[in-house]
């Protein structure tokens, strides 16, 4: 990696007033890799690096594929499909074992060599799943929480509510031998290698878990496989990686990474057109034109497999009534969102799924019509009298989040409904069980390429909507089991539209706003290209000056 010359300086500096100095690579004596600073809107909700406990947006980021890898992994520069990881090869034994042979060579960030042993304890009772049970539909509650130091090494609620609502019928995983593993359902399931492949399956160093004092010491330092290692978290500030010059895809091309906490969308933009940061996340569509008036800056990004919610609590006197729920989700119009608040850079999909389902995927289906007068009827027969309706909201943790739900509640208003915001500081207050809780803003992604990845795993029995005591439903529960043990595709394909039709239209459990995009800005001169994803890929041949 060449040191920037004085030509090119020259050359950044006449690109555009708005450039006061070129982006600072910090150079390390002996080490001519740049280091970058990366301006987000947040590091991690939970103040941890456990990929279990972190199930965000914003962990997403800072987790891949930077620190944690999967045994199958995403092509980050391509369209997010299933590629090789920290795994070679796997094979189906039958209807419920799949057969893993793993990467030769691989190096821990402490050094060691990842083995089979390393997979079976990332995948065990002491890490995962606790005392939880395979084919229990029982769900288990969960809450957003900042775990406080522990005297031991005791799992935080979330580590097993979270692992169960990724591996509901994982029985146990085996060594076959050094580099070879096995893992057991209780059930058939045609998603094992999606599992496999998903936010969450990623494996750490059993040693390193052994020899830390706590769960908290381990969960801020986790040792992984990635291209770069944890030097410090600063909770609420600040992560800073560095190299891990022994990494299997290569050496990495920077020397260190520091993701730094910066909420505000104008100070994002101004630090990065000063060169106190080399990258800005989260750009909302109506700043990208003005940045890019500077030609020495760019603004990548676009769509990504992730929808924008809103969200339901049935328990919610006034919510209690489905016909309620259906009036917000006719009041909506969101291609007006779509144009007004992202510049048609995204788009309304048909509910909660997408194209990459494949034969799965319900082509005809679509979101609950704009139809005001709709909206105005379900609230007259359901004796609607204008009682308030709390909305609770975060200060754009989601781009454009203010100026949506801003909007929402003059449609809503527009209809007769009395909804109210209420900001809250943090996830905790959000999810709080209260009677004041009714309705929130959040978003879903698609783990991979089959709806239990989403509509099961967000909102099934040990989805985070049941875990937190939202909302249920017994026949889309009844279905959810159905969809992760049953073969038949046809028999599967029927029981996602029954799903649909519950939590969309009859009972809603959420309402899909648009399709989320993501976006970044940086310098023209930085050579790196932007993932589908949330994710920011740092590895060999995806960054250069």
């Amino acid at each position: 990696m060449n040191k920037l010359d004085r030509r090119t300086i020259l050359k950044a500096s006449a690109a555009g007033a708005g450039l006061l100095a070129l982006p600072r690579f910090a150079i390390a004596q002996g080490d001519n890799r740049p280091s970058v600073t990366i301006a987000v809107q947040k590091v991690t909700n939970s103040n941890v690096l456990d990929v279990l406990r972190e199930q965000s947006n914003v962990g997403e980021r800072v987790f891949f594929s930077s620190i944690w890898e999967g045994l199958i992994s995403k092509n980050f520069r391509g369209n997010l499909e299933a590629v090789p990881g920290l795994a070679t090869e796997w094979r189906r034994i039958d209807d419920q074992t799949v057969e893993v042979k793993l990467r030769q060579g691989v190096k821990f960030h402490n050094g060691d060599e990842m083995t089979s042993e390393d997979v079976v304890f990332t995948f065990s009772r002491e890490r995962m799943f606790g005392e939880t049970e395979a084919k229990s539909r029982t769900t288990i509650k969960a809450f957003e929480k900042i775990p406080t130091p522990r005297p031991s090494k005791e799992l935080p609620p979330d580590v097993p509510a979270v692992a169960r609502r990724i591996w509901p019928d994982l029985v146990r995983v085996e060594a076959v031998d050094k580099y070879t593993v096995r893992f057991y359902n209780a059930t058939p399931d045609v998603t094992i290698e999606g599992r496999l492949s998903r936010y969450g399956s990623d494996i750490m160093n059993r040693r390193a878990w052994e020899e830390a004092a706590s769960y908290l010491d381990w969960a801020r330092k986790p040792i992984t496989t990635g291209p770069y290692r944890i030097v410090e978290l600063k909770p609420d500030v600040s992560l800073t990686l560095e190299a891990h010059d022994e990494y299997w895809g290569g050496r990495p091309p920077l020397k260190r990474i520091r993701f730094l906490e910066v909420p505000e969308v104008a100070s994002r933009i101004n630090g990065l057109l000063s060169g106190e940061y080399q990258f800005a996340c989260d750009i909302p569509p109506d700043q990208i034109a003005g940045i890019e008036k500077n030609a020495a800056f760019e603004v990548q990004g676009g769509t990504i497999l992730n929808h924008r919610l809103t969200v339901f609590d049935k328990n919610h006197a006034v919510l209690a009534n489905p016909l309620v729920r259906r009036a917000f989700t006719h009041a909506i119009d969101r291609q007006a969102i779509v144009d007004s608040l992202w510049a048609g850079r995204t788009r309304v999909p048909k509910g909660l799924q997408w194209e990459f389902y494949g034969d799965m995927f319900q082509s005809d289906w679509s979101v609950p019509a704009f139809d005001p007068k709709l909206a105005q009827d379900l609230l007259k027969q359901a004796g609607y009298k204008g009682d308030p309706i709390p909305y609770r909201l975060l200060n754009n943790y989601y781009t454009n989040q203010v100026a949506t739900a801003q909007i929402l509640v003059e449609m809503w208003k527009s209809v007769g409904l009395n909804v109210q915001i209420e900001t809250k500081e943090n996830w905790s207050q959000i999810m709080e069980r209260a009677p004041s809780r009714a309705v929130r803003d959040w978003s879903n992604s698609a783990a991979f390429n089959d709806p239990v990845s989403s509509l099961v795993a967000q909102h099934g029995p040990n989805g985070q909507q049941q875990q937190i005591g939202e909302w249920t439903n017994a026949e889309l529960n009844t279905l959810s089991e159905f969809l992760e043990t049953s073969t038949d595709r046809d028999a599967r394909k029927k029981a996602f539209r029954r799903m649909l039709e519950i939590a969309e239209r009859e009972d809603p459990a959420y309402t899909v706003l648009h399709q989320n995009a993501t976006f970044t800005a940086k310098p023209k001169s930085i050579k790196w290209k932007a993932s589908p994803a949330f994710a920011m890929d740092f590895r060999a041949g995806n960054f250069e000056v």
